[in-house]
């Protein structure tokens, strides 16, 4: 699903991945996010996710005028979670509603784990 904006130039069209890559890049950017995670539906477990990967812990939803992004990170131990999440939220919807222009109605974090 691929979301369309009308600007004055003409039409624009950001791909899911291209959304999902951004929020990616700017979670793994905050202090305390170990790195981004994957919950495998088959057996629950999550994983790790590589630098090229960002985009797998990531899920953009599409409302009525804005976007919803959901991230699934995991943290390092001995910080704050809720600061953490706070910090994710903020950069998330700066870095996106910056780039790309569209509304950021909500971002979700999901915490999948702790890193030592």
């Amino acid at each position: 699903m691929a979301i369309i904006t009308n600007t004055e130039f003409g039409l624009i069209e950001y791909s899911d991945e291209v959304l999902a890559n951004i929020a990616g890049v700017a979670t793994t950017e905050c202090y305390g996010v170990v790195g981004m995670a994957s919950k495998r539906v088959s057996d629950g477990f999550w994983e790790l996710l590589k630098k090229e990967n960002l985009g797998r812990g990531v899920k953009t939803t599409l409302e009525e005028d804005s976007i919803k992004v959901e991230v699934y990170i995991i943290v390092e131990y001995g910080t704050r979670i809720s600061t953490v999440a706070d910090n994710i939220i903020q950069k998330v919807k700066y870095t996106v509603e910056s780039l790309t222009g569209l509304n950021v109605s909500k971002v979700v974090v999901n915490v999948q784990g702790i890193r030592v």
